[in-house]
């Protein structure tokens, strides 16, 4: 079904409106997937923060005037299926990979990461990218480590100078030794 002006320019509106909040794009040959397929992928998508969307290139490339995503406008060539991140950089990659390895007609074709053009082989990297969770977690650790290292020097001194924990109780027990001999 073909679509009059309005709809069109709410298309482009609607996709400017994500592409000028996401974190990346990948944009992916889709011919050949089911229909199945493909209402699985939109379903894992709205769960991970994906916003997919089927569109003619023109539109597209509409919407993405003015954007990072600008880069990708001469890229944008035949049937494309668009992902954008809206809450991770990695999400569309993870989304894209984990679909990829059972469905051999998703092919990625552009990979734009905060306004860098990046081959289709990039997927790969984006989706090994940590999630915030994850990110976290590392910049937790990397946090701490410090004073943990602290911690153990100190104890370790005062184990090396007899004034660690466990101290008493072995000064105790050899005084008791000597006491009996």
């Amino acid at each position: 079904m073909a679509l009059n002006l309005s709809q069109k320019q709410e298309v482009v509106a609607e996709l400017a409106e994500v592409a000028a909040k996401a974190h990346s794009l990948i944009a992916v040959e889709y011919v050949g997937t089911t229909v199945s397929q493909m209402t699985e992928m939109r379903k894992k998508a709205r769960e991970t923060g994906v916003y997919l969307r089927v569109v003619k290139n023109t539109l597209a490339a509409r919407a993405v005037e003015g954007t990072d995503y600008a880069c990708s406008k001469d890229a944008l060539v035949g049937p494309l299926l668009y992902a954008f991140s809206t809450e991770e950089p990695g999400a569309a990659g993870r989304l894209i990979k984990e679909f990829a390895k059972t469905n051999d007609k998703l092919v990625p074709k552009v990979v734009v990461v905060e306004g860098q053009l990046y081959p289709a082989s990039h997927v790969d990297v984006l989706a090994s990218l940590p999630t915030l969770d994850q990110a976290l977690s590392m910049l937790a650790r990397v946090l701490s480590e410090p004073a943990a290292m602290f911690a153990r020097a100190v104890k370790a001194v005062g184990d090396k100078q007899g004034g660690g924990e466990d101290a008493p109780a072995e000064a105790s027990a050899e005084s008791a030794t000597e006491a009996t001999a």
